[in-house]
């Protein structure tokens, strides 16, 4: 069965490795399986969803009960393959993805994944919950995973400080008495929400300067980097600066995210600094 690119909406991006290649110099069958496995994955990042605590709140989990691969051509080292899935059909209890990999727009293989919706305590299946159902197929229709708001610290300071509890105190290790200041009371703060209603980012937004607005407290749930929600925060913060009047919004960035700044137009100013222990540079956009 020939599948057609213009049939998906999500592509996952890979390169083969020279570890997947057997003897006969053509990627080893059983790890395409595994592509599709590593695309499922990424499947519910473009959902916004971070498995483990979507599937706590929905209560159950997703199980493979049935998984069919069939080989059209044969990938070789160091090509780069995209992994294309889309959901086929949800049932009562399953669901259904069908897979198709890629090079450029040769279709090498066909795959199709069929889970099970089910208690995990029990393995026993149960009914895909309506908000699971609406979002994958919302996301296969063309509508947006995940919204913005934006307000003060009286309505969206509980779920910023459980994002940013979980990026900078435990996982940065920064101290507790570094992370919260008095400046939250007055910034304006934005929180990114998929559609089960949990947030995933944050940032916010300080006056600094006349004219000059300053966005800080950046962060992402880890599961879902990668994924334009913190694009999204950062455009809303911006696009309430503009509506502020301001020609300028600055900020300090790690430097492991200067890279995501900068290919948002933000540019260098001054040299490398450390705040909290962590190497920063100021930078700047202006409006």
């Amino acid at each position: 069965m020939s599948l057609q690119r213009a049939n998906f909406r999500f592509f996952h991006r890979l390169r083969v490795r020279w570890a997947e290649v057997d003897m006969q110099k053509i990627v080893f069958n059983a790890h395409y399986l595994m592509y599709f496995d590593t695309a499922i994955a990424d499947y519910w990042r473009a959902l916004a969803l971070p498995y483990q605590a979507s599937m706590e709140l929905l209560a159950g989990d997703l199980y493979v009960v049935k998984a069919t691969v069939e080989f059209h051509a044969s990938a070789r080292v160091d090509d780069q393959l995209e992994v294309a899935m889309k959901c086929s059909h949800i049932g009562t209890s399953s669901m259904v993805f069908k897979g198709g990999i890629f090079r450029g727009d040769e279709h090498l293989i066909t795959g199709e994944l069929v889970y099970v919706f089910a208690d995990p305590a029990t393995q026993k299946s149960r009914a895909v919950p309506q908000a699971l159902r609406e979002i994958v197929l919302g996301y296969e229709a063309g509508e947006a995973v995940a919204s913005v708001k934006t307000g003060g610290w009286h309505a969206l300071g509980a779920d910023a400080q459980a994002i940013r509890t979980a990026v900078f105190v435990e996982e940065q290790r920064i101290p507790k008495e570094l992370e919260w200041d008095a400046a939250d009371a007055a910034a304006l703060h934005a929180v990114a929400y998929n559609r089960l209603g949990q947030a995933v980012a944050t940032g916010r937004l300080l006056a600094h300067q006349p004219g000059v607005s300053k966005i800080g407290r950046m962060a992402v749930d880890r599961v879902l980097r990668g994924g334009h929600l913190g694009q999204q925060v950062l455009q809303a913060l911006l696009d309430a600066a503009r509506q502020r009047g301001e020609f300028e919004v600055v900020l300090h960035a790690q430097r492991s995210a200067e890279g995501f700044y900068r290919r948002l137009g933000f540019a260098q100013r001054g040299e490398p600094f450390e705040e909290a222990g962590i190497a920063h540079l100021e930078m700047f956009i202006r409006l």
